[in-house]
C-alpha cells in the first residue's frame, strides 16, 4: 500500500531509500578495504590497488552507455529506468557472488600469472557502481527531496559498513614483537705459521642486538566469507528498492500533464483549468555553481582523499588508520542527519564549509607527502589530530555533497541527473589525477611495520 501523500515519507519508506542508497557503492568499497587480504594471495601484490583504480575508471563505460541512451531516447524512461536499475542491481550481485568462490584463481598471461577471475569480476563490479550514480539519482525525482538526503546516508553506508565488516575479520591486525637477534659468530683469530703453539685469542662476543619483529595474525574468516556478506547486502538493496516500488502510488493518468513533483504529494484536481508558466531556463549560473561544487567535492571524498588515507595515517600506527577510516564514515553519516535538521542553502555558506574541508584535505596531503616521518609520529598527540581533521575534513565535505544535491532535487529530473554526471566526473577526474602521483611517479612513500626509520 502506498504511503499517504499528506504524512510524507514514512520511517518505512527512508528505511528503504537508506538500504537502496547503500547498494550503489558497496561492492567497489568492499573491494578497496579488503585488499590487505588479498595482495597476500594475488599475484598482483601491492600493485593491486593501483590496477583497480584503473578498472574503476574504466567502469564509467557504463555511464557513458547510459547517457547516450538517454540522448538517443532508447527505452531508460519511466518502466525502462526501472528495469535498467533492476540490472544494473542484479549485474553487481551476479558478480559479487562470482567473485566470492573465484577471486583466488590465477592464469597466465605473456608467461606471467595473473588474477584473471578478480580481475575481470572488479571490472563488472565497476561498472555497475558507476553507472548507479547515473540511473538511482533520477529515479528520486519520484519521492519528496528529504528522501535524496537519506539516500546519501545510505551512499555513507556502502562504506561504513564493509569498514565494520573488516574490523570484525581482522584484517591487517598485528603485534610488533620485541625479539632478540643472535649475536654473530665471535672472530677466532689463527696463528700465523710457526706459531701454532700460542693460545688462539677469543675477543669477548658483542651484545646481542634487540629487534622490533611484526607477527601479523590470521583473519577471523576469509575473503571468500566476506564477499559473501556483501552479497547478501546487495540482494539487500535490490530487495529495498523493490519494496519503494510497490509503496509508491499509481502513476496520474494520461491526460494529467508531468510535473517534476513527488508523486507522493497529493493532486488534487480542481474545476478550474490553470494555465503552466513558461518553464525556468535550467542552466544558470546558480545550477552551473551547484554541479562545479559537487564535482569538485567528490573528486576529493572520492578520487584524492582515499589515495592518500595510508600514507597519511599509516606512520602512526595502524590503530590510527583503523580509527581514522571507521570514524570518518561515520563523520560521513552523521553529516547527512545534520543535512536533514539544517539545510544550508546559501552559496557563500556551502563555499565556506567546502574550503574549511579543503583546508583539512590539504593538511593531510601534507602529512602524506611527509611519509614515513610526518611530525609527531609515535605521540597521542600526533593520532588525535590525524583522526581529528579526518573526521571533520570528510564531515564538512559530506555535509556540503548532501546539500547540493538536495539543492539540485528542487530542479526536477534533469537536476538530478546532471548530479549524477557530475559525481561521476568528479570522481573520475580525482582518481585520474592521484593514479599517476601514486603508481607511476611514486611521490608518496609508506614504512615498514615495526620499524622506526624517523630517528635521526
Amino acid at each position: 500500500m502506498a504511503a499517504s501523500p499528506k504524512a510524507g515519507p514514512t520511517v518505512r519508506t527512508h528505511v528503504l531509500v537508506a538500504l537502496f542508497g547503500m547498494g550503489s557503492w558497496v561492492a567497489i568499497n568492499g573491494l578497496w578495504v579488503e585488499l590487505p587480504v588479498m595482495v597476500e594471495d594475488l599475484p598482483e601484490g601491492w600493485n593491486l590497488p593501483a590496477y583497480l583504480s584503473v578498472l574503476v575508471a574504466l567502469g564509467n563505460v557504463g555511464p557513458l552507455g547510459v547517457t547516450l541512451c538517454r540522448r538517443w531516447g532508447w527505452g531508460v524512461e519511466g518502466a525502462g529506468e526501472r528495469r535498467l536499475i533492476q540490472a544494473v542491481q542484479w549485474l553487481a550481485v551476479a558478480g559479487m557472488a562470482l567473485l566470492a568462490p573465484l577471486w583466488a584463481r590465477t592464469a597466465p598471461v605473456l608467461g606471467q600469472p595473473h588474477a584473471v577471475a578478480f580481475l575481470a569480476l572488479a571490472f563488472v563490479l565497476a561498472v555497475a557502481c558507476c553507472t548507479s550514480n547515473l540511473t538511482f539519482l533520477p529515479f528520486l525525482t519520484r519521492l519528496p527531496p528529504a528522501c535524496l538526503r537519506t539516500f546519501f546516508l545510505g551512499q555513507g553506508l556502502s562504506t561504513l559498513v564493509p569498514c565494520v565488516l573488516a574490523l570484525a575479520q581482522g584484517v591487517g591486525q598485528l603485534e610488533c614483537r620485541n625479539l632478540t637477534l643472535p649475536a654473530p659468530d665471535a672472530h677466532r683469530g689463527t696463528p700465523p705459521p710457526g706459531l701454532a703453539f700460542l693460545p688462539t685469542p677469543v675477543p669477548s662476543p658483542p651484545p646481542p642486538s634487540p629487534s622490533l619483529v611484526p607477527i601479523y595474525f590470521q583473519e577471523r574468516f576469509s575473503a571468500g566469507t566476506f564477499f559473501w556478506a556483501l552479497a547478501g547486502l546487495l540482494v539487500l538493496s535490490a530487495g529495498a528498492f523493490a519494496g519503494l516500488l510497490l509503496l509508491l502510488p499509481p502513476p496520474p493518468p494520461p491526460l494529467e500533464p508531468e510535473g517534476e513533483s513527488s508523486p507522493l504529494r497529493d493532486h488534487g484536481g480542481g474545476a478550474a483549468v490553470e494555465v503552466e508558466s513558461p518553464p525556468a531556463p535550467f542552466w544558470t549560473s546558480r545550477t552551473t555553481y551547484s554541479l562545479g561544487l559537487l564535482a569538485l567535492v567528490n573528486a576529493l571524498t572520492n578520487g584524492v582523499l582515499p589515495a592518500i588515507q595510508s600514507y597519511s595515517c599509516l606512520p602512526y600506527g595502524r590503530t590510527t588508520y583503523h580509527l581514522a577510516v571507521v570514524l570518518s564514515n561515520v563523520a560521513n553519516t552523521l553529516a547527512c542527519f545534520v543535512a536533514m535538521v539544517v539545510l544550508c542553502r546559501a552559496a557563500l555558506g556551502l563555499a565556506a564549509l567546502a574550503l574549511a574541508g579543503m583546508a583539512c584535505g590539504t593538511f593531510l596531503m601534507v602529512l602524506a607527502a611527509l611519509s614515513p616521518c610526518p611530525p609527531m609520529v609515535g605521540t597521542v598527540a600526533g593520532t588525535a589530530l590525524v583522526v581529528t581533521v579526518w573526521v571533520l575534513g570528510l564531515g564538512l565535505l559530506s555535509y556540503v555533497k548532501v546539500a547540493v544535491g538536495s539543492l539540485l532535487h528542487s530542479r526536477g529530473r534533469r537536476g538530478l541527473l546532471w548530479a549524477g554526471v557530475a559525481i561521476q566526473a568528479g570522481s573520475l577526474l580525482g582518481a585520474a589525477v592521484m593514479f599517476p602521483l601514486t603508481s607511476v611517479y611514486q611521490l608518496f612513500h609508506s614504512g615498514q611495520d615495526c620499524v622506526d626509520g624517523c630517528r635521526a
